[in-house]
Order: C-alpha cells, then structure tokens, then sequence
C-alpha cells in the first residue's frame, strides 16, 4: 500500500468519468503506448472507455483504426461539430481522433478562454463513460492546456535521463499555472519509468532522482518500470497495440502489471 502527501484533494468521485491524460512534453517516451496499454486494460476489465488524442502525428488513432475522413478533436476546439457527432467506435472503446490540422493550434486558438473548449466539449458525454483517456502531443501549448483543464488527474511517462528530470520542472510549472487558473484540483496520479535498463547504473541513478521528485511534488513513481524493449518502436511502426502485437514480449509484461497498480492506485485513493 503506497503512503502519498497528496499536493491537492482527489477530485475523481464514483459516478464521474475520470479523465485521464497522458502528458510529458518531451517526445518519444511512450505517451501514445501508455494511454493506449491503460484504455485497453480498462475496457477489458469492462469499463466504458473513451480515447481522446490531441496529438496531431495521430499515432493513437491510427493504432485503434480511426477513420482518415470525417471529423476529430479539431472541429471539437473549433465549435465546428457537437462531441457525440465526432465520436467513433473501435475494438477498445469509443474515440475522438486526431487531425493534422491540430498542427497549428497554437496559432488558430489564441485566446485564453479556448483552454477550456475540450472541458466543455467533454462534459456533454462524460456521462457515458468510465473513463476518457487522452493523449497529449510533445509540447505545453494550447492543445495540452486544453488537456490539463479537462482532466481529473495526470500518468507522466519519463525516460530516466536528465533531459526528462528538466521537462519534469517544466511541467510542473504548467501545472501550477493551471491548478491556479483553470483547474484547481488537477491531480498527478504518479510517474511511469518507461525505456528501462536496469543494468545502467546512470538510469537507476536518475529513476531514483525521479522518486524524490515525485515524493517532493506528492505524488509516486509506479513501482514496474517499462523496460526497454525493440518491440515496442515495432509495435508503433506497424500501428498495432503492444498486447496484440507481442504479447509475450517484456513490455507486454510490464504494461500489464502497470495497468493493474495505476488501477488500484486509482481505487485507493477514491477510498
């Protein structure tokens, strides 16, 4: 059982869909296969899982088999299109994709208010749900503002290298601003160690850092460290999930048991 000083109170209560981002800023950390691995473990627990991705490379939903045509998150923050309109349906849950015109978010929605677009589109279907999971692009502009207000709480994917220690005070930042502004119980669910090489003394080193920095921001480092593993750029490449892909594989193993302890982090704190 894990001991945490929570930084803020837990917003998330039974009836609520919790809403789950995935964010870190730096790229390549495996944002897309974390959210995907966690939506697929709570819809084959039977939940009721919505996926939101936000990235504009769309990996997310290329991997659950969106639709190219038709509409996405963009028309969504546009006020283009109701949220059920855009909703798709796939073997994982239902989705709101990607669009590569989220590529110039940053430039199209400009004023502040638009931070809370994803909010208000999300509160007309939460209902429906268990649990809406997003899917966050590799920056801390307006897209992944949008996310931040939006959520109940946040999984943070670090490599254990320093660049990821910087990002993470960054983030942090952001987070402040956002907890002052828009989203006042906005909660970190823990850190995930995803690129894992256990026999690196340097990476033990700095996953050990990342445990002071979580225990300094109130929140935890989740115990199964994702291990580096080919399979998982493989898994990407080809646009099939990692437990379809290479169930057997290390990575595979290691989602899995992940998902089960962000699980019951998720109920024990709701106690």
């Amino acid at each position: 059982m894990y001991t945490v000083p929570y930084a803020v109170p837990w917003p998330y209560q039974y009836g609520d869909a919790m809403i789950i981002s995935v964010v870190n800023q730096k790229g390549g950390v495996a944002k897309t296969t974390t959210a995907l691995a966690l939506g697929e473990y709570l819809h084959a627990k039977g939940k009721k899982i919505l996926f939101v991705d936000l990235d504009p490379q769309g990996n997310l939903s290329f991997t659950l088999g969106a639709k190219r045509e038709g509409l996405s998150t963009f028309e969504i923050l546009d006020d283009k299109t109701k949220t059920k309109e855009a909703i798709q349906t796939t073997s994982w849950g239902d989705l709101l994709s990607s669009s590569g015109r989220l590529a110039v978010a940053d430039t199209h929605f400009v004023d502040f208010a638009r931070s809370y677009h994803l909010q208000e589109a999300l509160d007309t279907v939460k209902g429906n749900y268990d649990h809406i999971v997003i899917d966050t692009p590799p920056s801390l502009g307006i897209l992944t503002m949008n996310a931040l207000t939006a959520s109940s709480t946040l999984l943070i994917p670090a490599q254990p290298d320093r660049y990821s220690l910087e990002g993470i005070a960054q983030l942090y930042q952001t987070i402040s601003v956002v907890r002052k502004y828009s989203n006042k119980d906005l909660d970190v669910l823990g850190f995930v160690i995803t690129r894992y090489n256990g026999r690196s003394i340097l990476k033990r080193t700095i996953a050990d850092s990342l445990e002071k920095v979580a225990s300094a921001n109130g929140t935890i480092v989740f115990p199964t460290r994702i291990r580096e593993c080919v399979a998982i750029p493989e898994a990407e490449t080809k646009g099939i999930d990692i437990f379809s892909y290479a169930k057997r594989s290390n990575a595979a193993k290691d989602y899995l048991q992940l998902c089960s302890e962000i699980e019951k982090e998720m109920k024990r704190r709701n106690k």
